[in-house]
This record gives C-alpha cells, sequence and structure tokens, in this order.
C-alpha cells in the first residue's frame, strides 16, 4: 500500500523560529491556523479567485459572492479586533500563523474587499512584509 504524503505546516515548521516551542503557544498557532482554513480562507480567497481570474458571473454567483464577502469581512474583523492589541497573531512575534492568515489577506482587495478600513491589518501586513524572504502572493 502506497504512503500518503501530507504537508503538515506544523512538523514543517518545528525547530524552526516559526513555531514556538511550548505547547500552549502552538496550540495558539493551531488555532490560528484553523481559523483561517475555516472561517477566512472560503470567504476571502474564493471572492479573490473568482473576481482575479474572471469566473463568469451568473445570478446564483452573485449571491454567493455577497455572502461570501459578508462572512470574509465578519473574519477581517476578527483579525481586526485581535491584531489592535497584537503586533502578530501569538507570542508577539512571527510564526506560521501569520505566514497562513497573510497569504490570502494581502490580495484581498483584489476580491472587492476595503482593507481601508482595517488599520491594524495594515499595520500587521507591513510588518510581515518586512520578514527576510518576504514573498507575496503575486509578482508583478
Amino acid at each position: 500500500m502506497p504512503t500518503r504524503v501530507g504537508c503538515d505546516p506544523v512538523l514543517l515548521a518545528e525547530g524552526t523560529p516559526y513555531l514556538p516551542s511550548g505547547r500552549f503557544e502552538k496550540a495558539r498557532v493551531l488555532r490560528w491556523m484553523f481559523f483561517e482554513q475555516y472561517s477566512h480562507e472560503p470567504y476571502i480567497a474564493v471572492p479573490r479567485a473568482w473576481v482575479h481570474f474572471g469566473v463568469e458571473t451568473t445570478e446564483e454567483r452573485t449571491k454567493v459572492l455577497e455572502e461570501k464577502r459578508r462572512l470574509g469581512y465578519a473574519a477581517l474583523e476578527v483579525m481586526e479586533e485581535h491584531l489592535s492589541e497584537n503586533d502578530f497573531f501569538v507570542a508577539n512575534r512571527y510564526t506560521i500563523a501569520d505566514i497562513a492568515l497573510y497569504a490570502y489577506t494581502h490580495v484581498a482587495g483584489e476580491g472587492g474587499f476595503d482593507l481601508s478600513r482595517f488599520p491594524a491589518i495594515g499595520a500587521w501586513m507591513e510588518l510581515v512584509r518586512a520578514q527576510p524572504r518576504h514573498v507575496p502572493i503575486t509578482q508583478g
């Protein structure tokens, strides 16, 4: 039987500066990564993909897009609240939680989101952009 090879970001980050060593802090990283997968990515990345890549607009998709944007703004509000009191998501330092959340947040405007409404997210994105080896999701 073939072995399934997966990409576990926590396992990959183990022993690096991007994952805190304490169990509680690791759990907080996972909490934000679960948030990214279930409360952020479906509602930020999907509208961005539909708009950015020119997916055909139908009446049904327009309704779905409106709901996704509503839920996307709700996710951005959760992030804004947290970042209004913290520079980063966990342990007040750059971790894989920031990497995961930054990926689609920094291009959310391409999906119709107005990020100017979120000054703490804007400040956090500047901190992330300043990290060594920063690479945006799109180049050029």
